[in-house]
């Protein structure tokens, strides 16, 4: 009769043992399954700001990164547009725009705040009219000497 309780005891422990594995693998696939949808949760995105120089790089740059959310900006001085990666579930798009906007740059969809302009440094007054989101061949195409 002991041996009967005994083995019946030992099963109990192997099953509760068993189901406690069981749990802590599905603990760890809820981890993975967490840490994937943050990482759809990711965004690029490219868009066109006007301005001239490697201060106006900082600036722009400087105002994107301080969106929260964003985890990356690099503007782009030649061909005037700017790459961001952001996590979608705390900014949008329109943010960043009104961030770089309001540091005094004009972007695609925002005029850059006239205050915030009039006091960037001189070499940064970028002319209104500047083309923005240039592609490599479209600024070749301008160096040709043809009006487009």
């Amino acid at each position: 009769m002991k041996r009967v309780i005994l083995s019946m005891a030992v099963v109990a422990a192997m099953i509760s043992t068993s189901c406690k594995n069981e749990t802590k693998q599905a603990e760890d696939v809820a981890d993975t399954t967490t840490v994937a949808s943050e990482e759809i949760a990711m965004t690029d995105a490219t868009f066109g700001v006007r301005g001239n120089c490697g201060m106006c790089k900082s600036t722009i740059e400087t105002a994107a990164n301080g969106v929260e959310g964003v985890a990356s900006a690099n503007w782009d001085v030649d061909k005037k547009k700017i790459d961001v990666t952001f996590d979608e579930s705390k900014t949008d798009l329109m943010a960043i725009h009104q961030a770089i906007a309001a540091s005094g740059y004009d972007t695609e969809k925002v005029v850059g705040n006239l205050e915030a302009y009039e006091k960037l440094p001189g070499c940064c007054h970028y002319d209104h009219e500047m083309a923005m989101n240039q592609t490599g061949e479209v600024k070749a195409e301008d160096h040709s000497g043809h009006d487009h």
